[in-house]
């Protein structure tokens, strides 16, 4: 195949699905006025259990309550950004959200509530060294949206062993 080609397979396949995307969004929006979605909710509980790992109890129940806890968090994030972020990341939730969109754009076969962390954490790295950069900017704010939430909350600095911010 033809570099040029390729390159052109590579701008439509962006251009098919941006426009999936946004048909998806308007029919299942991953973002409701400021706060995840269900579909959503599933999609970054799977993000957080992956990019999480390591610092997610390992108790099942006390797991169980992080990931509860890290959905608020992520709306309460989500409640502050402007109108325009919370619409591409209604767009990219969607279409994750979605089986196509899921295995397209995440590369992720399994459903995301039952990928294991390991298919997940696979996944994930896969978006974050692609050569198309729309997988890896949707990885980037996955990660970074989940992180921020995670580690802005006080309750989870004492597992980390961080004190806090010094008195000044």
């Amino acid at each position: 195949m033809k570099r040029r080609t390729l390159l052109k397979l590579g701008i439509g396949g962006v251009a098919v699905l941006a426009v999936v995307g946004g048909g998806l969004a308007l029919m299942r929006p991953g973002v409701v006025k400021g706060h995840l979605s269900g579909d959503a909710q599933i999609v970054m509980r799977a993000v957080a259990r992956a990019v999480l790992e390591g610092n997610l109890p390992a108790d099942a129940v006390d797991r169980e309550a992080a990931l509860h806890a890290q959905m608020g968090r992520l709306d309460g994030a989500i409640a502050g950004f402007p109108a325009a972020m919370q619409a591409e990341l209604s767009q990219l939730l969607a279409l994750l959200a979605s089986a196509p969109g899921r295995i397209a754009l995440a590369g992720l076969t399994t459903a995301w509530e039952e990928a294991t962390v390991e298919e997940l954490s696979a996944a994930l790295q896969d978006m974050r060294v692609s050569k198309i950069a729309l997988r890896e900017q949707a990885y980037h704010a996955l990660r970074d949206l989940t992180n921020g939430a995670y580690f802005a909350d006080p309750g989870t600095w004492p597992m980390l062993g961080y004190p806090g911010p010094m008195a000044v």
